[in-house]
């Protein structure tokens, strides 16, 4: 059974920065891909950025240049370091696992976290 437990969420003012953190357990695909999700109010859930199990990374092109993701297999932790925060970036952020291609959509999710960015 999948598990993904996220932390790190907050708020923060524009221009600050956050780190979530994604726990994950159960997930045992060779050519895992696993990524962040979020929904603001009012919205679909949208794809943020993803890694595959290579370490290739890929970002929605309204945090591209702001977001790193990363991962650590050894602690089977995933990992999104936000920076230069914007109040449009205030959303729940899901973690997530076995991520389509694209980002379109995901086969397991965490509970998600609330992020919020003043201005």
């Amino acid at each position: 059974q999948v598990q993904l437990v996220e932390s790190g969420g907050g708020s923060v003012q524009s221009g600050g920065s956050l780190r979530l953190s994604c726990a994950a357990s159960g997930y045992t695909d060779s050519r895992r891909c696993m990524g962040w999700f979020r929904q603001a109010p009012g919205k679909e859930r949208e794809g943020v950025a993803a890694i595959d199990s290579d370490g290739r990374t890929s970002y929605s092109d309204s945090v591209r240049g702001r977001f790193t993701i990363s991962q650590d297999n050894a602690k089977n932790t995933l990992y999104l370091q936000m920076n230069s925060l914007k109040p449009e970036d205030t959303a729940v952020y899901y973690c997530a696992a076995d991520v389509f291609p694209l980002m379109a959509w995901a086969n397991y999710w965490g509970q998600g976290t609330q992020v919020t960015v003043s201005s």
